[in-house]
């Protein structure tokens, strides 16, 4: 299907997907959270599918809520604010946590990659960081930007933002809204490489298919909902539930391809079973 504000496109076994509002920045809307969370269950739920890359169209990753419609909640007009239940997809993450409005990146059980292509602010900030990494062009620049608009830390990012740079750059970030660049966001742990913008997409892309060709597709899945979900375990429950995943891991095709592989000296052809 065509999306209305997301580009969607798959090819050797990569899904990539693009905020497509080039001409405001790729400004987010109520139509673009639906479009995006109908693309993302649809990549995560493709066979063909081993990694998913979200970006921007454009100069833009995503400058953040559109003014108008920040405008019409201002003078009055409803808006839906609850945290509704999203589709459960086989091999991802069960937990509540992981199927609110915002939140269900990491119940995607393939790897995202957010690519930064330009401003990244507000909510357009939020999102990224629920990719499983995130590469940034040189020239991207960040705000939370809620503080300077009256608002509050929304859609779970007083959460993510402590785990990834700590508290006290948490509380600078969040409470100043102040703008920030890529290098900086680097050395804070915000993102995970900065590439120059003339490269981003194509060094993206190398490490998608990195995971797409070298990797078992499964191992990806479990290893990802295992580590978002010890967000909330203690380590006996890590160490239970990986006991378990072994055991399970030890009856399937990937695992028996992972040995014939390497001891056969030759690329490897994983299936995701």
């Amino acid at each position: 299907m065509a999306y209305e504000t997301v580009l969607y496109d798959v090819a050797d076994h990569i899904c990539t997907i693009s905020l497509n509002r080039p001409e405001k920045l790729n400004a987010w809307t109520r139509q673009m959270h639906l479009d995006l969370k109908d693309a993302m269950h649809k990549a995560g739920a493709d066979p063909d599918v081993r990694a998913i890359i979200l970006t921007g169209s454009g100069r833009g990753f995503c400058a953040g809520a559109d003014m108008g419609g920040l405008q019409a909640i201002g003078a009055g007009a409803s808006t839906d604010r609850s945290s509704k239940a999203q589709e459960t997809l086989p091999g991802g993450s069960t937990l509540a946590e992981f199927k609110m409005n915002y939140s269900y990146f990491p119940a995607i059980p393939k790897f995202i990659i957010a690519a930064i292509n330009g401003p990244a602010a507000g909510l357009g900030m939020v999102i990224p960081l629920y990719a499983d990494l995130r590469f940034a062009g040189e020239s991207a620049v960040f705000t939370t930007a809620f503080a300077q608009r009256g608002l509050i830390a929304e859609h779970g990012i007083s959460w993510l933002l402590p785990r990834l740079v700590g508290l006290p750059a948490a509380l600078d970030l969040l409470c100043s809204a102040r703008k920030f660049r890529a290098p900086e966001a680097l050395a804070l742990g915000l993102v995970n490489r900065v590439i120059p913008d003339d490269k981003l997409m194509a060094e993206t892309r190398a490490y998608a298919t990195l995971l797409a060709n070298t990797v078992s597709p499964r191992s990806v899945a479990v290893m990802k909902r295992q580590l978002w979900e010890a967000e909330f375990q203690t380590l006996a429950e890590a160490t239970t539930q990986a006991n378990y995943e072994m055991e399970l891991s030890f009856q399937t095709s990937d695992f028996k391809e992972g040995v014939a592989h390497f001891l056969e000296k030759r690329a490897a052809r994983f299936t995701g079973k």
